[in-house]
This record gives structure tokens, sequence and C-alpha cells, in this order.
């Protein structure tokens, strides 16, 4: 898959995994893995901070741990009217695409 068209569609799945629940950055990659194997564990991440540093999502420690505190992302309002945004353009991509005859 083209790398650009990719990164918007990793971008959407992950604010649409925000959006259910806070996630622990590593588990929320692990989960992304699941459908995207043959993307890096940087990518995830920069696509996290990208996200945190636009306001789209934020992040903050959690409880005690074995180890250092663990860093969780949860979405904000400006990521949900992102996510809702991306998904109407999905959906307009997939009218085109079936208009011109593409299952």
């Amino acid at each position: 898959m083209d790398a650009q068209i990719k990164k918007g569609i990793l971008e959407m799945c992950i604010l649409k995994k925000l959006s259910e629940d806070d996630y622990y950055g590593y588990t929320l990659m692990q989960e992304m893995r699941k459908l995207f194997a043959d993307v890096n564990d940087s990518t995830f991440y920069a696509i996290l901070r990208r996200l945190n540093s636009e306001g789209k999502a934020e992040c903050y420690l959690g409880g005690e741990s074995l180890g250092p505190k663990r860093k969780y992302y949860r979405i904000t309002d400006l990521g949900a009217q992102s996510l809702n945004s991306l998904i109407d353009d999905w959906k307009k991509l997939e009218n085109i695409i079936r208009e011109i005859g593409i299952k």
C-alpha cells in the first residue's frame, strides 16, 4: 500500500481507537500492528506524537507500574472533530471509487 495513503488511514484508525478508550501507547501499537503488520513501531509512535502536538490527542501518565509510569493517550475534542472529517472524506472516496466501477 502506498505510504501516503497508509499514513492517512493510520491516523484515522488511531483516532477511532482513541475515541473508544484511552490507550497505553504500546498496547495501541500492538492492536494496530495486527491490522498493519508491515508498519514499523516508530511510525505508530510518530503519529501519536504528531496527534498530541496538533492537539488531536493528549497524553497523561498512568498509575504506578513495575517500571516507569506509563504514558496513555486519549482523544481531544479537536481529535474527535478531525476523526469525523476523516470518516466523511473516506466515505466520499469510497463513493467515488464505486462510481467508477472499482469494487
